[in-house]
């Protein structure tokens, strides 16, 4: 399993990034090939305001296999809209699948509200909406993805738990865990979410000493590897920091309460999990 940082900015795009987007890439099981064939399969967590341009740069948008978005804040949702154009109003047709979305219960309408489209039909003939349950897990290929409710100014927030099953180096089947934040302030879903994890992908866009006193919005380095070293996860990377926020100060809270592998998302890096 492959995480590519598209966007890591906080609540929306800075100079060298754009709002939040992860895409994550395994191997699996082709069920459109020939019988034993495999793929790679792309997913994306979160399309936040200004990612879609930057997802080209690693991927053709036809072969998204699904969007998994974690709450409806447009710096992690809004882009959405873009891809809604790709795929309605290409001259060539679009080539790839309906494409399946997973995220709040009010999705389709907030995106039909968005791009100023009647709700019946708004998006519904260029997406497959899906809506969460919480904790209740869902396949998309080789992933098996879990959204565990957080702590965040919205009617539903998620954290987003991703795991596979791979050959590792000698061929045994090797499980892999990546957990993605999504927005959050501290809370038990989300140490649940990260637990054992081998990668955390984790918010940080709040400062100690200039946000701390803000209850159920976001983390501080310091809560986020609070949050990490109760969960074990093996390695922490810190994300969504908006421009105001230092990633060394990030990094130096973080520090403070975690003491394994850590280090700040930087928007076109590749990380193996």
């Amino acid at each position: 399993m492959k995480l590519t940082i598209i966007g890591a900015s906080g609540s929306f795009p800075g100079p060298g990034s754009p709002a939040s987007c992860y895409l994550v890439t395994a191997e699996g099981p082709d069920p459109g090939g020939a019988p034993g064939s495999r793929k790679t399969w792309r997913i994306l967590m979160d399309l936040g305001n200004g990612a879609l341009g930057t997802l080209q740069r690693y991927m053709a948008l036809d072969d998204i296999d699904a969007v998994l978005l974690t709450h409806l804040h447009p710096d992690h949702c809004m882009d959405l809209c873009g891809l809604h154009v790709a795929i309605r109003w290409n001259p060539y047709g679009w080539k790839g699948i309906h494409v399946p979305v997973y995220g709040p219960a009010a999705t389709a309408d907030r995106m039909a509200t968005a791009y100023g489209l009647d709700p019946d039909p708004g998006m519904h003939p260029d997406f497959d909406f899906h809506h969460w349950q919480a904790n209740v897990p869902v396949s998309v290929g080789p992933f098996t993805i879990t959204p565990v409710p957080v702590r965040h100014p919205i009617d539903e927030a998620y954290a987003l738990r991703l795991e596979v099953t791979e050959p590792g180096p000698d061929g045994e089947p090797v499980h892999r865990v990546l957990t993605y934040s999504g927005d959050t302030d501290t809370c038990d879903g989300l140490v649940e979410a990260a637990r054992d994890a081998d990668l955390f992908l984790c918010e940080a866009a709040f400062q100690e000493g200039r946000d701390d006193g803000i209850d159920g919005v976001h983390l501080t380095g310091r809560r986020a590897g609070q949050m990490a070293t109760d969960a074990g996860a093996r390695r922490l990377l810190l994300t969504h920091l908006p421009v105001w926020t230092d990633p060394l100060a990030a990094s130096i809270e973080a520090r403070e309460t975690y003491a394994g592998d850590l280090a700040v998302a930087v928007s076109g890096v590749t990380y193996r999990v």
